[in-house]
């Protein structure tokens, strides 16, 4: 499907394996190379400001020594390079993805503390990375709120109603193509809307709020109508919920195939890439994968 390749992001940690396996699945889906990549942290007193990333040692690699034995190779695997390096993972692992279509990575890394929800360098790699990054979880986390009425594979993404990204949704329906699976689609509304005519003094919102979930929910149906188009074979359930957007995000992570979120567009006054609260919230807790895609480019 691409030459493009996968990258898997190891470290010998459980939790890099479980990333490992997730991108050779997808590498499958894909029709894509592999390429796994295992960054050897430099010493604490190197000068990673000055030097990024270092060709590999002469010897052998042993977490890559065990990955090979992991994914071993038969007929219909994809095709796997295997490259180490040596660097800052936070520096190195966005770098990555320049000439990838995806990057998969573990939420921690071996050097992580075992209290941590999710390592520097995965927050750095979605945070920064040119391609869409993938975050796989621990397995057995638990979210609160009800299960999916429905069974079956699904996807999830999150839609801003006011300024929707149309690279998260056109990510989110091709990986929904891929699975054979049910996008579900989730505009969340703030509600209850409290405006305050004195300090202490809540005044009733003016509009019901049956009206501003009509409203969401025809905007949501408009952004999906062309995606519908370009995959007629996905289905599409659009869900207008009120209150918070990383909560309902997450309580729908359970049993998903993934869930897709968007990168915060640059903006003059806030020229440093951001992922925002909601994605955050969602990389921390979602019980599924996690897709960061980065903002579709401005059109001209």
């Amino acid at each position: 499907m691409s030459a493009a390749p996968v990258i898997a992001a190891v470290d010998g940690s459980a939790d890099s394996l479980r990333a490992l396996d997730w991108a050779l699945d997808a590498a499958r889906r894909r029709a894509a190379p592999l390429r796994v990549v295992h960054v050897r942290q430099y010493a604490a007193w190197g000068q990673a400001d000055v030097l990024v990333a270092a060709p590999p040692e002469a010897e052998g690699d042993p977490v890559l020594d065990e990955v090979r034995a992991r994914i071993g190779g038969g007929a219909g695997e994809p095709a796997v390079e295997y490259i180490a390096v040596e660097g800052v993972p936070g520096a190195v692992l966005p770098e990555l993805g320049t000439d990838a279509q995806l990057l998969v990575l573990g939420s921690r890394g071996r050097g992580g503390f075992a209290s941590l929800l999710l390592g520097s360098n995965g927050l750095a790699a979605a945070r920064d990375a040119e391609c869409p990054v993938v975050v796989v979880p621990p397995p057995g986390r638990e979210v609160h709120g009800e299960g999916p009425a429905e069974t079956g594979p699904r996807v999830v993404v999150g839609l801003h109603a006011d300024s929707p990204d149309e690279g998260v949704l056109a990510f989110a329906f091709a990986e929904a193509a891929l699975r054979d699976a049910r996008l579900q689609v989730i505009a969340a509304y703030p509600w209850p809307v409290q405006i305050w005519s004195a300090p202490g003094q809540p005044v009733p919102p003016l509009v019901e709020q049956d009206a501003v979930a009509d409203e969401t929910r025809v905007l949501a149906e408009g952004f999906l109508a062309p995606h519908r188009k370009r995959h007629p074979e996905v289905r599409a359930d659009a869900e207008a919920l009120p209150g918070d957007a990383a909560g309902r995000l997450v309580a729908a992570s359970k049993d998903a195939e993934l869930v897709v979120v968007g990168r915060h567009r640059r903006r003059l006054l806030a020229p440093a890439r951001m992922m925002g609260s909601v994605t955050q919230a969602v990389l921390l807790h979602s019980a599924s994968p996690v897709a960061v895609v980065p903002p579709a480019p401005p059109e001209e």
